[in-house]
């Protein structure tokens, strides 16, 4: 299965709508948000195009109106979200100083984390620790990041 993995959305639909082409291109479901999509109406439109969402909160958040924006499909973590997905443990965050404290843990196959706006992948031990950019295209180009499960690979890629 393959898992998008995106950060710092900051209310930039031309680009969301550019992510979701490419999301149906790879045939993707499922999307980890690390925070800043800024408002509701971003996860609205994912969910409304069938993703399922797991979404931690950043700086740049509106939380009480996406707490209670009746999201369904939005799986919603304040400070830091973990799951497991095909036998993968994963968590995310947005800010990079508690990525790196998730990292250390040992926990974690993939850690990710957003607010720098720097793509950004290295290996810590056995973890793999990664920004996805940011989909606003705000200091940096915007980019996403794949993972894919099974073959456990993580790749950046740019929005177009």
């Amino acid at each position: 299965m393959k898992v998008a993995i995106v950060s710092d959305s900051h209310d930039n639909f031309l680009n969301l709508e550019k992510l979701i082409l490419n999301l149906k291109k790879e045939g993707i479901k499922t999307i980890i948000h690390c925070g800043d999509a800024a408002s509701l109406e971003v996860l609205k439109t994912l969910e409304q195009k069938t993703y399922k969402v797991y979404f931690c909160f950043g700086n740049a958040d509106l939380k009480e109106k996406i707490k209670e924006g009746g999201l369904k499909k939005v799986k919603i973590f304040d400070n830091f979200g973990e799951i497991k997905i095909d036998n993968l443990k994963i968590a995310f965050c947005h800010r990079p100083k508690l990525a790196k404290e998730l990292t250390k843990s040992e926990n974690y196959d993939f850690v990710f984390y957003g607010h720098t706006h720097k793509p950004w992948i290295e290996k810590i031990g056995n973890c793999n620790l990664a920004n996805p950019g940011n989909l606003a295209g705000v200091f940096f180009k915007p980019t996403f990041a794949i993972l894919d499960t099974e073959t456990k690979q993580l790749f950046l890629k740019e929005l177009f």
